[in-house]
């Protein structure tokens, strides 16, 4: 029973202690002249799809929840943001080739087509970020619409 209790001292020792490592912050207040948004003309209604459940992920802007200060879970938010800027930063977008730029959209229409964007983790938590069929819908027609209008 002494070793349990030394071991829930460490380990309450350490949680504590690492509350004090700082993570990185994806936040800005400013949205960017290459910003998805701005370079595309969007409808309210897509682009408000966009940014409630793409945009901390995949731009320079995330709004963080509460529990985002509590370690270790501020690391693993920070390395899935960074994982999802890597794959697509829609602050960047007018920086991507007009190859990248369709294969970018292609890919968001498949991601969502096959239920694999937003992650179900994300959802589970973001109620609001969850897609409905009519959202899919949506979306996936202004992205096909785009990549047919801008092939021509």
């Amino acid at each position: 029973m002494k070793n349990f209790k030394i071991i829930l001292l460490i380990l309450a020792v350490v949680f504590v202690g690492i509350q004090f490592i700082p993570t990185k912050r994806n936040q800005s207040i400013a949205v960017p002249h290459t910003d998805f948004m701005v370079v595309n003309i969007v409808p309210e209604n897509v682009s408000n799809i966009l940014k409630t459940s793409c945009y901390d992920c995949h731009s320079n802007n995330t709004y963080y929840p509460w529990y985002n200060k509590i370690q270790p879970v501020a690391w693993f938010l920070e390395n899935h943001i960074e994982e999802g800027k890597a794959e697509l930063n829609f602050s960047e977008w007018e920086n991507y080739s007009d190859r990248r730029k369709r294969s970018k959209l292609k890919s968001i229409v498949s991601q969502i087509e096959d239920d694999k964007m937003p992650l179900t983790s994300y959802a589970l938590i973001h109620k609001d970020a969850k897609l409905t069929t009519k959202q899919k819908v949506e979306v996936i027609e202004w992205i096909n619409s785009t990549l047919t209008t801008n092939t021509k």
